[in-house]
């Protein structure tokens, strides 16, 4: 089977993740670099990549070159981007792919124009503990689902470089929320999001949200919770959903998570009242315990296939598959978080349907 030739431009933390994928796939292989910080060509190089490129036009003149993988600030995706594909090339964009829906629209026309393709690099796809999730909830294990929470959360502010910088799209909307946005975008399509509401957080970034809370609704679908801080000293469940059946949560990353469920549908009242410190309760008192069952999820069932992107391009490029992440898909997390901007910028709802 044919190996396809990979080459990065911008060799920072994602392109060295993407040596380092590539490296694993036998259908792809990485033959050079090009970065404008000599020190990052000369990482490249201890890190095994001989070719180093003296500029991007010698890159993407290089005819041996199939694919070309931009790990670059976004600011730089859309340029960068489209001169790929107008010299041939099957392009990688990290994401988000373009910094508004309007590049992303420019950079589909430059497909459409020069015949070429790209794909973006959500590999979040793959993530075990949302597979595990989306797992439990497809198979109905929470009866029928009215609650998603996704949280991503730490106290350790923005990672230091581009990411501090508007100018250079950095903030966590653009750097975690299109992660998890695509994820609940893929899980429940065809289904479309009919309304957004969120708040960044500003705490201690003035320029760039470091953080942020948004809700979005799907039609005929659950309410959505998506948080990510880089403020929040205790760290919240990566995952909680609500079913009229059951609850499941996932801890952390590491996919230990349970489901606690009722074995019977109909609820049998207690006469007596539960006596808390906060005084009496018998709506919020605790099942009994042979009503419900629990439930451990197999997180051994669920091992990162990150893999399978790189796996997909040489596919794509054999003409046996299509491409895994589409620039359609790109879009409507594209317009979803330009909602969620408008919502903040107007402390208001934004209606849609995206």
């Amino acid at each position: 089977m044919k190996q396809y030739k990979a080459a990065i431009v911008g060799y920072g933390g994602m392109g060295r993740w993407h040596k380092t994928g590539i490296c694993k796939t036998e259908r792809v292989s990485i033959t050079g670099v090009y970065d404008i910080n000599p020190e990052r060509m000369k990482q490249a190089q201890e890190d095994g990549i001989t070719k180093a490129y003296s500029s991007y036009e010698d890159l993407i003149g290089d005819k041996e070159i199939d694919i070309v993988i931009v790990a670059t600030p976004n600011n730089f995706h859309l340029e960068l981007a489209c001169r790929a594909m107008e010299a041939g090339k099957l392009v990688v964009c990290e994401k988000p792919v373009t910094m508004t829906s309007d590049e992303l629209q420019e950079l589909m026309d430059c497909a459409a124009k020069t015949g070429s393709k790209f794909t973006i690099h959500q590999n979040r796809r793959a993530d075990p503990d949302y597979l595990e999730m989306r797992d439990a909830v497809e198979k109905g294990l929470l009866g029928d689902v009215f609650e998603i929470e996704s949280r991503v959360t730490g106290s350790r502010g923005i990672p230091e470089g581009w990411r501090q910088y508007a100018v250079a799209g950095g903030g966590m909307m653009l750097d975690w929320g299109v992660h998890l946005i695509d994820q609940m975008v893929m899980m429940m399509s065809p289904k479309k999001v009919t309304d957004v509401y969120c708040e960044l957080y500003h705490v201690n970034y003035k320029e760039c949200d470091d953080g942020f809370k948004m809700i979005m609704h799907f039609e005929q679908g659950p309410s959505v919770t998506i948080e990510v801080g880089t403020s929040h000293f205790l760290s919240a469940p990566r995952w909680l959903v609500f079913g009229n059946r059951g609850a499941l949560t996932i801890p952390t990353w590491d996919c230990n998570g349970r489901i606690v469920r009722a074995k019977e549908h109909e609820v049998t009242w207690e006469e007596e009242i539960i006596y808390t410190k906060a005084g009496p309760t018998k709506t919020m008192a605790p099942r009994a315990k042979d009503t419900i069952e629990e439930i451990e999820l197999d997180g051994d069932l669920w091992k990162p296939d990150f893999d399978i992107f790189y796996r997909n391009l040489a596919d794509f490029l054999d003409g046996t598959a299509e491409l895994r992440v589409k620039p359609e898909e790109a879009m409507r997390v594209m317009k979803i978080m330009e909602a969620a901007f408008e919502s903040d910028r107007t402390r208001s709802v934004i209606k849609c349907e995206i």
